[in-house]
């Protein structure tokens, strides 16, 4: 052992804790601990936003989702346990928000109490127990430290004087052996070899007992370093403790297997899930979208002057000059009002397909009387709407395009089986729609499913180019040109 004591302590030699200063690994133990608590809050406090964050995920997924499923083409049981899904994740958060409030409330507060309690700063900077346990390691080592510096300065005098006395002995020797050997010079070095010899002699006794004294001492010097180390091997202990009952309340708080409401989650999604039935799905589809549902099928129905007529097929394919329209207003009171267009006027044009028509009528060329009957019906259903209809002589003309008439009839064409877009009939050309120009908003996101239906953001303005078909479709076009469908109840008029 090897070192010095000066009223502080200094480096050491060696590694050892009984070596000079080298119990301040053991004070600096006691600081760690203060900042170990510090980390360990800091720890549970990014676990808390964490599962803050998750849990907040979780929910905004879970309402994304459920709107999706809810405007989506999924349907029945298997709609349900889709949701589900949905239910699943809303209940979880609900858990991780649970478990944030407990590491912050709960483990997070109980530690820094802890820390508080147990660690207690000073004035002066730092903290009392490091203060503490540094004055206890000093005032047990410091007798052995002042007869350690003793001993090794006798120990430095002795090595001094053996270096003095071997240095004289070889000036001795090497004058012997000198040709001119001068007497007197002679006699000076070995009375010079001789009193080195002598206080090499007594600097050896003096580091001998020194040594020993040093020796003596050292034992009560262990035993109460000793003593002091125990003091703060203690205090480690307990921080030990507190640390380890902590970090297991937080595996109780994280571990959410062992709770029985996150057990009874998955038990309900794996009921509802198991719960879908592609039985049950296919009626439901069939009574709702396919054969299974009711239909008004054509009875035999009396003339009657307040009811609209039915354009026979002879009727709208009778050549005709074409008019425009400034106003329309049906007669008929289950007819519902046409949607006002951007346009200035509707054309009623010539030669073409009436919308609805039978495919399966034949033309009589010779029934003079029942087209005599369709002109009086005709006289009368202009002079019920003469009021709202203004027509411009100026602006008639022939039709020349394929614009189609509209269907005042009251018969329920929404239902047809043989309908295509609603109206018309698969056996004849679908009828071109009226231009349409509409300036829209949209109300909410939509992704288009498939290639021909456009895809926009809420809030993103388009221009509506079609009605609305019989399924709520409508057609559009993007600022970038691109047209397509789109759901008539994702977006709103721009007024």
């Amino acid at each position: 052992m090897s070192g010095s004591y000066d009223g502080s302590m200094i480096d050491v030699s060696s590694d050892s804790f009984w070596e000079v200063g080298n119990y301040k690994r053991s004070v600096k133990r006691v600081d760690d601990g203060n900042r170990l608590c510090n980390d360990l809050m800091s720890c549970l406090h990014e676990r808390a936003r964490i599962e803050k964050s998750y849990a907040q995920q979780l929910t905004e997924w879970g309402k994304r989702w459920r709107q999706l499923i809810e405007k989506g083409p999924q349907y029945g049981t298997l709609e349900v346990a889709w949701s589900a899904l949905c239910t699943e994740a809303e209940k979880v958060s609900e858990l991780h928000m649970e478990v944030k409030s407990a590491l912050m409330g709960e483990d997070y507060e109980k530690l820094k109490n802890w820390q508080r309690d147990s660690y207690h700063k000073q004035m002066i900077g730092g903290y009392k127990e490091t203060k503490e346990a540094d004055d206890g390691f000093r005032k047990a080592q410091k007798p052995w430290a002042k007869k350690l510096k003793e001993m090794e300065t006798m120990k430095k005098s002795y090595h001094s004087a053996c270096k003095e006395e071997k240095l004289a002995a070889s000036r001795e020797t090497n004058s012997k052996l000198e040709s001119n050997n001068n007497p007197e010079a002679q006699k000076k070095l070995q009375e010079k070899l001789e009193k080195c010899q002598q206080e090499g002699q007594k600097t050896k006794e003096r580091y001998q007992k020194s040594l020993e004294e040093l020796d003596k001492l050292t034992p009560q010097y262990m035993e109460n370093m000793e003593q002091v180390f125990e003091q703060w091997q203690q205090f480690e202990d307990t921080r030990i403790g507190f640390f380890r009952e902590l970090l297991l309340e937080v595996k109780q708080h994280l571990d959410l297997s062992s709770n029985h409401r996150f057990q009874t989650i998955y038990h309900t999604l794996e009921d509802t899930v198991s719960a879908a039935d592609a039985e049950d799905d296919l009626k439901w589809f069939r009574s709702n979208h396919g054969p299974g549902m009711p239909m008004n099928w054509p009875q035999f129905e009396d003339w009657s002057i307040d009811l609209n007529r039915t354009l026979s097929r002879r009727e709208k394919k009778k050549p005709s000059e074409g008019v425009t329209l400034t106003g329309i207003s049906s007669t008929g009171s289950d007819q519902p009002v046409q949607p006002a267009k951007t346009s200035s006027s509707l054309t009623v044009a010539t030669n073409t397909a009436p919308v609805g028509s039978n495919p399966f009528d034949e033309e009589d060329e010779d029934d003079v009387e029942e087209m005599e009957e369709e002109e009086e019906e005709t006289a009368v259903e202009q002079q019920t709407t003469v009021n709202h209809i203004s027509v411009n002589k100026e602006e008639i003309k022939t039709a020349s395009s394929t614009e189609k008439t509209p269907d005042w009839s009251d018969e329920d064409t929404g239902g047809n089986p043989f309908s295509t877009n609603g109206d018309g009939n698969p056996f004849e050309d679908e009828p071109a729609s009226p231009v349409v120009s509409v300036a829209v908003r949209a109300l909410y996101d939509y992704d288009g499913q498939e290639q021909d239906e456009l895809t926009f953001k809420a809030g993103e303005e388009l221009t509506k180019v079609g009605e609305e078909d019989g399924q709520g479709w409508c057609k559009g076009r993007l600022k970038d040109g691109k047209t397509g469908l789109y759901p008539a109840n994702y977006v709103e008029d721009i007024q």
